[in-house]
C-alpha cells in the first residue's frame, strides 16, 4: 500500500474541526478535481456512504466512499468502496503546554490536524474509466497519481483558512511512503 500524511497545526477548537471534518459535501470547496459530493446513505456516522464526482482532464470519475468508524472529536476512518483498495482517516489531536493550557500563536484553542490516505494503486480497476480512443489507463495512472499530494496539500490550506476565519502561512508536514507520488 502506498501512503501519504499531510499534517498541520489548526488554530481551533478540536470540537469545531471534527465537525468542520465531518461535513463531507463541503469538500468541493477546498478541491481543484472534486465536483460534487453526494450522500447515498446515512448521517455522517459509521456506515455513511458517499458519491464523490471527480472531473480532471478529459474524464470525469464517481468515487464510491463509505465512513467506517468515528471517534468525535479525534477521527473519522473512510474507505473507498469500489474499483481500488483505498483508504484513511482525518485525525484531529488537541496540543497542549506543559501547564496544560493549550499552546499557540494566540489565546485560541489549538490542534494538529491529518489526513492519512492509503492506496494500492495497482488495484485500480481499468473498467472504472471511460478513455477516449488511443489513451491507455496506465498513461492515465502515470498521470494522475502524482496529482495526490498537490492536491491534500491544497485541501488542507484552503480548510485551515475557513477554519481560522483569515488566511495564512499554513505550514505543512508531508510524509509519502509511496515511488509515484
Amino acid at each position: 500500500m502506498d501512503e501519504l500524511v499531510v499534517r498541520t497545526e489548526v488554530y481551533a477548537d478540536p470540537e469545531a474541526v471534527y465537525e468542520f471534518l465531518l461535513d463531507f459535501q463541503g469538500y468541493a470547496h477546498y478541491s481543484e478535481y472534486l465536483r460534487e459530493v453526494r450522500t447515498l446513505a446515512g448521517d455522517g456516522g459509521p456506515g455513511t456512504r458517499y458519491a464523490l464526482t471527480f472531473a480532471w482532464w478529459k474524464l470525469t470519475y464517481t468515487a464510491h466512499s463509505r465512513v467506517t468508524d468515528v471517534e468525535p472529536p479525534e477521527r473519522i476512518d473512510w474507505e473507498i468502496t469500489k474499483d481500488i483498495d483505498a483508504g484513511g482517516c482525518w485525525r484531529v489531536t488537541p496540543r497542549e503546554g506543559a501547564d496544560g493550557e493549550e499552546s499557540g500563536e494566540s489565546d485560541e484553542p489549538t490542534c494538529e490536524v491529518a489526513l492519512e490516505v492509503e492506496f494500492d494503486p495497482g488495484s485500480a480497476s481499468p473498467d472504472a474509466l471511460d478513455l477516449p480512443r488511443l489513451v491507455s489507463f496506465d498513461w492515465v495512472l502515470k498521470k494522475a497519481i502524482p496529482l495526490i499530494r498537490g492536491e491534500a496539500e491544497r485541501v488542507i490550506e484552503r480548510a485551515v483558512r475557513d477554519l481560522e476565519g483569515s488566511t495564512r502561512d499554513v505550514d505543512l508536514e508531508v510524509y509519502v511512503d509511496s515511488d509515484r507520488i
